[in-house]
């Protein structure tokens, strides 16, 4: 493979159009989407298997993964503000500054990896917020217990998934994410549902296999940074000949925290509904996991077009193009719109064949297809919220947008249908879902409106 070739990036500057943004940001998004499509696979994957085993053993994954999820990104968020700092020194052709940049990464995601195990091991105070009783607090413990072996390796492909992404790399990423997925499968089914001598593990199978598919992922990273030729320019050691740079890692935290704290909101808005909705009983869980998942999946989407976006923006800012990375910044914003709006509307419309998919118990398909009515508008909010907070973030402008997360997500989604589903008259789980849309439509207009602000500020 060639080695790294500089940043596309145009020297005579020339006003790009839009579907000249368009042309550059797909390349780097559709692998980002296809791999993030695999890793969202991974809890399909577990859904459609619970959904076969039971209501019970669903409504355990629903909380136990919610745990996981809580803790894994919040902690990833952290770890992912490498992809900025590399992404500039990319751009400023500082190949050897981004190779150390990944290697403190990596220091870092294994510090933090500590308390996510030991929350994972003993996730009694994520029980006690869903109300769950004896028999699926265990279900939920033999889940997250295998899924704290998981998170170390998690973590460290986190750095590895960052830093490939910052530098134009993101195929590299992709691979590994299929491999992952390739391992989960088959593996997810012999401890499910067991074979043979293997017993049947129902919800705790879930949890062995991502532990097992995940540490292999992680080891074949470390190993293509070796024998990569791409990867060569950057002088990456190998993190065991290396010791913690407390400098670097005030950098790296100084932006990883806000970031991770508007991740962590972002996603304890949705994860916070699977505690509260599991309190309504095993149904309404069970059709409040089947929405969760189906508009994570959407969400791939838009994630994929915001890496590509925060990419490009933070490699014309390294290399000192302030219009390029207004305009690239700007119309990502209307492709993420435009996409949304499409793919949101064709969920909603085929509700009822989708949600079929998942499962064929009458009473979880009434509780799943009124929430899909909302996912349409749920989605939109979603992509934009996103797509402009990865720019910021190309801007180093996090801690701001922390703060509207609290308000919108926080105040407005999870307080807002918390009185909606339990206050009078209740809505049930549908009042989660109107508030957390209200959330996300008023975190993506305050996102924006920052956003333009920033851009004004860099003329």
């Amino acid at each position: 493979m060639s080695a790294p070739a500089a940043p596309l990036l145009d020297t005579a500057r020339p006003r790009i159009r839009f579907l000249d943004s368009v042309r550059r940001l797909l390349p780097l998004a559709w692998p980002v989407l296809v791999g993030q499509v695999a890793v969202m696979l991974f809890s399909t994957v577990d859904t459609l298997m619970m959904g076969r085993v039971g209501p019970e053993d669903l409504a355990a994954l629903a909380v136990g993964s919610a745990a996981y999820v809580t803790i894994f990104v919040g902690l990833m968020g952290v770890v992912l503000a490498v992809g900025p700092l590399a992404g500039r020194r990319f751009g400023a052709d500082d190949l050897q500054g981004a190779g150390r940049d990944f290697v403190q990464a990596q220091w870092l995601a294994l510090l933090l990896c500590v308390p996510g195990c030991l929350a994972l091991w003993f996730p009694q105070p994520f029980i006690a917020l869903a109300q769950l009783d004896p028999a699926q607090a265990h279900k939920v413990q033999a889940y997250t217990r295998p899924e704290a072996i998981a998170l170390p390796a998690a973590l460290l492909f986190t750095a590895f998934r960052g830093f490939s992404t910052a530098v134009s790399r993101p195929k590299a990423v992709m691979l590994l994410q299929l491999v992952g997925l390739t391992l989960k499968v088959p593996l997810n089914a012999l401890l499910v549902f067991g074979w043979g001598p293997v017993p049947a593990l129902g919800v705790a199978g879930c949890g062995v296999a991502t532990a097992i598919a995940m540490c292999l992922q992680a080891l074949v990273a470390q190993w293509l940074l070796r024998h990569d030729a791409f990867y060569r320019p950057f002088q990456v050691p190998r993190l065991w000949q290396t010791r913690p740079d407390w400098a670097a890692l005030r950098e790296i935290v100084k932006l990883g925290l806000p970031m991770g704290g508007s991740i962590l909101v972002e996603v304890t808005g949705f994860t916070f509904m699977a505690f509260f909705i599991a309190r309504l009983g095993a149904t309404p869980v069970a059709g409040h996991q089947i929405a969760v998942n189906l508009v994570a999946m959407m969400f791939m989407i838009a994630l994929a077009l915001a890496t590509a976006a925060g990419t490009l923006v933070a490699q014309h800012l390294g290399a000192q193009q302030l219009r390029e990375a207004r305009t690239v910044g700007r119309h990502a914003i209307t492709l993420a719109a435009l996409v949304a709006a499409g793919v949101g509307a064709v969920v909603a419309l085929a509700r009822a064949p989708i949600v079929g998919l998942y499962t064929s118990d009458a009473a979880t398909m009434a509780a799943a297809l009124p929430l899909l009515v909302w996912v349409w508008f749920f989605h939109l909010g979603d992509a934009l919220q996103t797509v402009a907070a990865y720019v910021l973030r190309a801007y180093q402008v996090a801690t701001l947008p922390m703060v509207i997360y609290v308000v919108a997500l926080w105040g407005l989604g999870i307080g807002g249908g918390y009185w909606l589903a339990f206050g009078p008259p209740a809505a049930a789980a549908l009042g989660f879902w109107q508030a957390a849309t209200a959330g996300l439509l008023a975190a993506a207009a305050l996102l924006c409106a920052l956003l333009w602000r920033v851009f004004k500020d860099y003329r």
